[in-house]
């Protein structure tokens, strides 16, 4: 396990032959020492935060399972539809040491950092979300500035590998904000 801590950009952690126990050990030693634990853990000179939850899980633990794992629609036993974010996500996982790399802001190259106004459903109302491109290796970060827009809230990271998943990003830099919020 200790041979994915010296993992870099753009290398992807090894997991797939780790047990399911063993992988998550792995990702969670990695996302304490780049986002728990790292004091320095900042984007665009602004703090990032886990985002809170209401269901009483912690919000780093909300967001560890953001960051390595996918929602994906269930239905209950009365039909009525609604998700969970309980599926490993193998792509999301293995780039995971990527966030602190690229929120630092060492990669200038095909770099899309951008804020666009987006409705969130959950909510039922529009949000300013921001995120963070990167174009060549077909990677999101997406942050939601906190209210007083003097820190960000990390919501989420993925790989884009989704048939839909560059057109909907080029739909969104299509109508992004006139600054970064």
């Amino acid at each position: 396990m200790p041979f994915n801590q010296s993992k870099k950009y753009p290398e992807l952690l090894e997991l797939l032959h780790l047990s399911p126990i063993a992988r998550i050990e792995s990702l969670k030693k990695i996302f304490v020492r780049d986002i728990e634990s790292n004091s320095n853990f900042l984007f665009l000179n602004k703090i990032i935060r886990p985002i809170k939850n209401s269901d009483g899980q912690s919000a780093i633990d909300v967001l560890f399972q953001h960051l390595t794992h996918e929602a994906v629609e269930n239905i209950d036993e009365h039909g009525k539809k609604y998700k969970s974010r309980n599926v490993f996500e193998i792509n999301r996982s293995m780039r995971l040491h990527w966030i602190k790399y690229l929120v630092s802001g060492k990669k200038s190259d095909e770099l899309e950092i951008f804020s666009v106004s987006e409705r969130d459903v959950k909510r039922r109302k529009d949000v300013i979300r921001t995120y963070l491109y990167d174009i060549k290796q077909k990677y999101i970060i997406v942050f939601e500035p906190h209210r007083s827009r003097i820190d960000y809230y990390l919501l989420s990271a993925y790989y884009l590998n989704k048939s839909f998943g560059e057109k909907m990003m080029k739909k969104k830099l299509k109508n992004k904000l006139s600054e970064v919020y």
